[in-house]
């Protein structure tokens, strides 16, 4: 859902977004994994859903990161732009 997300919204000015949302998804994943595993010391808990740089993963999924796509400005369409009316030649 993240990726779509993402995929539809990086026309735009949204880096800032992107990023606000990869810290609050983090959050939410590290809130969630301590309320699992409570009396579970935190530096274990890192141990086994890290990939290693810190980002929550389990064995191959690593957690997506919004932050990472690629934000484009509005692209220029020009012509491009279907028109409901034929064209007067």
């Amino acid at each position: 859902m993240l990726r779509g997300w993402t995929a539809h919204f990086k026309y735009g000015c949204s880096s800032a977004t992107f990023g606000y949302l990869r810290h609050y998804l983090w959050h939410q994943v590290i809130r969630w994994i301590g309320r699992k595993h409570r009396r579970t010391p935190w530096r274990q808990l890192r141990r086994r859903y890290s990939n290693g740089d810190g980002r929550p993963a389990h064995g191959n999924a690593v957690l997506f990161n919004p932050a990472a796509v690629h934000t484009e400005r509005y692209r220029y369409r020009g012509q491009k732009i279907p028109r409901p009316w034929p064209s007067a030649a």
